[in-house]
């Protein structure tokens, strides 16, 4: 048994809630937080959904969105929360630790939650009193448990969609959050229900998606889901597997326990590094791991259907009409996920202002934002709010696409940094390259680390951080290190699925703008019938590739701007 399962033994995760509440009163240093619950305690926080941060004393806090779905007394609350509590000391730079976003920002992320940087252990129970008032959480916003569960932001408002998915969402996650019975898994399982035929929520890469589908039962043709199991990134991305089960609407929460409850009986507890539910699908095998799952299951599970899956959307940016006559909603780009608390009030506030009663903010897997139900006549005077001026709905394709996970500004686990970079290289890319214009997005995805959290391996382009150690005098020996990045080309989600190539490592960051325009000169010129960026990629062999972003060392060189 591995150090992190004893430390679950020693005492229920769910119990550092009670914790919290006892480090905050007395104003607890992180010494005095390891004197008291052991080095375990920094595990076990994490169920309160706080990371500690590599900055000591403060905390990275995790509020869970199910379906990414905001009213805007919810939205402003946790705007609010953000300007008030995600503030950055003096020492650290205070209001100008951040030459882009300044302080007292939140992050979008890539699992429809919201992230905050420097929260201190005094003021947990004041931010979780305000959210509770509204109905919002950070309870197993981490940990090794059922995580945020993921929705298509579009539910109940696009014409994609088959039903609306997310009663079911919200009955999943409040079946599971608090739940002590499946709060000690064997790691983190990650959850993805939609109604939607775009695969909006990524079943193909959470551990467990529901998607819709349809069946004749008793003569009657009806809606549900089948089921896709062990999907993943990080090390080991597996594309998820189907399993031949039709799940009713009203069996979901049933069958997503039993799932669960194979996993915590059946999943590896010893090696950290194989714990994952994908390494158990795999090892068993889809059909064996079903006759698992039934066997656990308390309702019938019919035959499969058939799915009604298209493709994969991938983001929802720009203005769309609403299936409800007369509405729209707008998808805002937030490049990096990263924006103001004020910011996000004043969307809290615009959504009240020029949207219906059912107006919400919704968060989206590509760490952007929709405001919905907004009446046409209100659409151009949205549009000119400042936070709107700010988060263009018709960005450049690089800006659209760009996603960028915490890096090392706060992570223990990155090698570089990740946020600034994304912005940066996003807007230089929109500026310095003209791509076809039937291209309206490139997915660029940058991780700082192998934990793939801004999801390279489904990118146009991925890139993974590495350090580069250099010969800068050119005597042949390296004298000096820098950041530096593994990139990766080709990988898509949907109907024509496939993980990226890694073609290239340990790539100087100041040399990647450049070698992304020798190679969109060359997409450009040699694309056929409308090919997308990522079928290009696959097309050409990776020792061309690789020659031809090797032309942008030679313009680095040459001192053309990095764009970093």
């Amino acid at each position: 048994m591995n150090a992190s399962e004893r430390q679950k033994l020693e005492k229920h995760p769910l119990d550092v809630i009670d914790d919290v509440y006892e480090y905050a009163a007395d104003g607890c240093s992180f010494a005095e937080i390891e004197a008291r619950g052991g080095e375990g305690e920094w595990q076990r926080l994490k169920w309160a959904g706080m990371y500690a941060q590599k900055q000591a004393g403060y905390f990275m806090m995790r509020t869970k969105v199910p379906g990414g779905h905001l009213t805007p007394e919810q939205a402003a609350v946790i705007g609010e929360v953000a300007s008030e509590f995600a503030t950055a000391p003096e020492k650290f730079g205070g209001s100008e630790q951040n030459e882009l976003w300044g302080d007292a920002y939140l992050d979008i992320t890539t699992r429809q939650d919201v992230q905050m940087h420097w929260i201190r252990i005094e003021d947990v129970p004041e931010i979780w009193e305000r959210y509770e008032a509204v109905g919002l959480t950070t309870v197993q916003g981490c940990g090794d448990s059922a995580r945020n569960v993921l929705g298509c932001p579009a539910a109940g408002l696009d014409d994609h969609e088959c039903f609306d998915a997310q009663p079911v969402v919200d009955a999943v996650s409040e079946y599971f959050t608090g739940n002590r019975a499946y709060a000690n898994l064997p790691k983190k399982f990650k959850l993805t229900i939609t109604g939607c035929t775009c695969d909006c929520a990524q079943s193909q890469i959470n551990d467990l998606g529901l998607v819709p589908a349809t069946t004749d039962l008793d003569g009657q043709a009806i809606y549900g889901f089948h089921a896709r199991v062990g999907g993943g990134l990080s090390d080991g991305p597996r594309m998820a597997s189907e399993l031949d089960v039709f799940v009713r609407p009203e069996d979901a929460v049933e069958f997503c326990r039993a799932v669960a409850q194979t996993y915590k009986e059946l999943g590896d507890r010893n090696n950290r590094g194989l714990c994952r539910l994908r390494y158990l699908v795999e090892q068993l095998g889809p059909e064996t791991f079903e006759r698992a799952v039934r066997d656990r299951c308390t309702v019938d599970l019919p035959p499969a259907g058939e799915g009604l899956t298209v493709g994969y959307r991938g983001d929802h940016v720009g203005v769309h009409a609403q299936k409800q006559a007369g509405l729209a909603y707008v998808g805002f780009n937030v490049v990096a996920g990263r924006m103001g608390g004020d910011e996000f009030t004043a969307a809290a506030r615009a959504a009240r202002e020029y949207g219906t009663d059912e107006a919400s903010i919704r968060l989206a897997t590509d760490q952007n934002f929709l405001l919905t139900h907004v009446p046409d006549a209100h659409v151009d005077d949205l549009l000119d709010e400042p936070f709107a001026r700010e988060y263009r709905p018709d960005p450049g394709p690089f800006s659209r696409g760009a996603v960028g996970c915490t890096g090392d500004e706060f992570c223990n686990y990155a090698l570089v940094e990740t946020k600034r970079r994304t912005k940066r290289w996003a807007r230089a890319l929109d500026e310095r390259i003209d791509v076809p214009d039937d291209v309206e997005v490139i997915r660029m995805h940058i991780s700082g680390c192998s934990a793939s959290c801004a999801q390279p391996q489904i990118a146009d382009i991925g890139f993974r951080g590495e350090t580069v150690a250099l010969d800068t005098d050119g005597d042949g020996v390296e004298d000096e290190i820098v950041e530096g990045m593994d990139v990766g080309l080709g990988g898509s989600l949907g109907a024509d699925n496939a993980f990226l190539d890694w073609i290239e490592t340990a790539v100087p960051a100041d040399a990647v703008v450049p070698a992304l325009a020798e190679l969109f000169d060359a997409y450009a010129a040699e694309r056929r019938d409308g090919e997308p960026f990522y079928r290009w990629a696959r097309r050409v062999e990776n020792d061309r590739l690789r020659e031809i972003a090797r032309r942008g060392d030679a313009a680095v060189a040459e001192g053309v701007s990095a764009g970093d």
